[in-house]
């Protein structure tokens, strides 16, 4: 019976070792194959192996048989994912703040496993990027897993908002009990968000996904429909300025030429630009939410950026420059 189970296998053995340990400058010979069998307890002869190749290119694996006078052999041609979009996918999962240094690790595991025995030393070279930081919530893979599963039943979810203290512990927020209808979650400035609508204060609001706590999936349906299909999820990412809230207005500003390529950065390619009646110089109309992220980043820029209105702007712009000069001069 022993036996009989293992020819069962035989071939699923023959395809995991030319998966793992074939590719085109490595071919895997006849006699490895019988060998590896052997191992398993399989027992096998060449001319059974030409039979069970044949049987898995039919099915519709990949491999090719090389002739040569060295022996030639077998490698697996193709595979789910080529060395080059793994290699992309390793960077991505290594500098994505949102996914811990151990799950990284756990991840990157998994990547190199499908590029093969021969080629996952190439992906190690990109595993250590120095200077990324990473969040330390453990549950955010739950987390999202949770707010998925709200979204695609229409239920709405619970959570505990989390803070930094002092000794580097990331606790309850206190008062930070929520309860929100998931509708997008949005990838900006290496964050991930949780767009959801809040009842209580009836409007949108945004969530730092890794500051989020034992999230649960209630029964209760969720709520705020209309006010979610009037935001844009990618235009809403753009103008809302390190996701922290504010009103929304929509600003002009204006900047020189050579800055264009920063405007479409921080607002997309649709974003209104025109040239200004000022020589070398442009102007940009765009929603954005009116807060200390947004001036940040204005006066980032320096001088040469401005806000051109509305007035209202203008003058919170003037007195947010204003209060931080003041507080340059006060004694601790």
């Amino acid at each position: 019976m022993a036996k009989f189970m293992g020819q069962k296998l035989k071939l699923l053995y023959i395809w995991k070792y030319l998966h793992e340990n074939s590719d085109e400058n490595h071919p895997v010979s006849t006699a490895e194959l019988v060998s590896h069998l052997a191992s398993n307890d399989i027992h096998s002869q060449r001319k059974s192996i030409y039979d069970d190749i044949e049987k898995l290119q039919e099915f519709g694996c990949d491999i090719v048989q090389v002739h040569s006078r060295l022996g030639g052999g077998y490698y697996m041609a193709s595979r789910e994912f080529e060395l080059p979009e793994l290699k992309l996918l390793v960077d991505a999962v290594q500098s994505s703040r949102f996914i811990t240094t151990k799950k990284s690790r756990s991840l990157i595991r998994k990547l190199e496993g499908m590029a093969g025995r021969h080629d996952a030393g190439k992906l190690q070279r990109q595993v250590y990027v120095a200077g990324r930081i990473k969040t330390e919530n453990e549950s955010i893979y739950y987390n999202i897993d949770s707010i998925h599963r709200a979204i695609q039943e229409n239920r709405q979810i619970g959570f505990q908002y989390l803070d930094w203290n002092l000794h580097k512990e990331l606790l309850p927020r206190k008062g930070g009990t929520r309860q929100v209808s998931p509708w997008a979650l949005l990838w900006r400035e290496e964050n991930y968000y949780l767009a959801a609508y809040d009842d209580t204060d009836r409007m949108m609001k945004h969530y730092r996904v890794d500051k989020m706590g034992q999230v649960t999936v209630l029964s209760r349906p969720r709520t705020g429909m209309e006010q979610f299909a009037s935001v844009d999820p990618a235009i809403y990412a753009n103008q809302t300025f390190g996701m922290f809230g504010g009103e929304e207005e929509t600003v002009t500003m204006v900047f020189p030429d050579r800055l264009a390529g920063v405007v479409i950065d921080r607002f997309g390619r649709e974003v209104d630009i025109r040239p200004s009646a000022e020589p070398g110089r442009f102007r940009v109309r765009a929603r954005v939410i009116v807060s200390g992220q947004f001036f940040g980043w204005l006066a980032g820029i320096g001088r040469e950026a401005r806000i051109a209105g509305p007035a209202e702007v203008q003058e919170k712009y003037r007195q947010w420059l204003t209060d931080i000069v003041d507080a340059m001069g006060q004694d601790e």
